[in-house]
């Protein structure tokens, strides 16, 4: 069942977590450079710790890409929690995130949260996401990836919810990761569910571990080879992100 448009809805011990754990907040972030394994930025952007735009508390993650039409690499700023799932775990993974205000919308993508892991040893891939989060024009879309690395499907649900510039929102998905039926996979977008799938493949049929990433991602720009619009200096704002084994654990408005 897929529901959409109803309304506007670490480390190694998270390997541990799955159906039958206790609840437990396996990461909280709010809103600092502290805490993650890595944060990254490629070409000419930026990741940065602010305090005048923030959804809760003092601070909040500033990730800003910059287009370069001479540039052909992949425009990632980001930061990343390591191991926050393998085959087999089932989790919730939540943040809140805030469009410049001046956001101009197309049809490009623009990612702002994905689960990635390096297969670099197939012969078949790098480094592949399984589940992302992204906008197109205004709609939010998400995805699940399925079958093998050296064969992937990919499953994507669309226009789930209007994204409003300028405005914080909250996002919250959990899924049972399997390779087989037994998955599930749900999102909800200001605390209103948009997408529920169960009897779904969610990830590929492998068992290393996943990151999680939360930033912008301007792989649009990198897809296409070329900017729509005019706007070449894109920001989001990130904070109160995190990962556990229940709602309440992810849900930026519970903690």
């Amino acid at each position: 069942m897929k529901i959409q448009n109803v309304g506007v809805a670490v480390g190694a011990s998270l390997l541990a977590f799955s159906l039958v754990a206790e609840a437990a907040a396996l990461f909280h972030n709010t809103g600092t450079l502290s805490g993650w394994n890595a944060v990254s930025s490629e070409h000419n952007g930026s990741v940065l710790e602010v305090t005048n735009v923030t959804y809760e508390g003092p601070t909040a993650i500033k990730a800003t890409q910059v287009y370069d039409p001479a540039y052909t690499g992949r425009y990632h700023s980001e930061v990343m929690k390591t191991n926050v799932y393998r085959r087999g775990d089932m989790g919730f993974y939540g943040f809140a995130f805030r469009l410049q205000q001046d956001w101009q919308f197309q049809p490009q993508s623009y990612n702002i949260a994905q689960f990635i892991a390096d297969f670099s040893d197939t012969g078949c891939d790098d480094y592949m996401p399984s589940s992302m989060v992204w906008l197109q024009g205004n709609q939010l879309f998400t995805r699940v990836k399925q079958g093998t690395v050296c064969n992937q499907k990919t499953v994507t649900f669309g226009n789930l919810a209007t994204v409003t510039a300028g405005e914080w929102h909250k996002v919250v998905i959990q899924a049972k990761w399997a390779s087989d039926d037994s998955g599930y996979y749900k999102l909800w977008f200001d605390g209103v569910k948009v997408l529920e799938q169960y009897n779904l493949v969610t990830t590929v049929a492998d068992d290393r571990a996943f990151q999680f990433r939360v930033g912008l991602y301007a792989n649009g720009w990198h897809d296409s080879g070329s900017m729509q619009g005019s706007q070449g200096t894109r920001s989001v704002w990130f904070d109160e992100i995190g990962v556990g084994t229940t709602f309440a654990d992810a849900d930026p408005a519970q903690w």
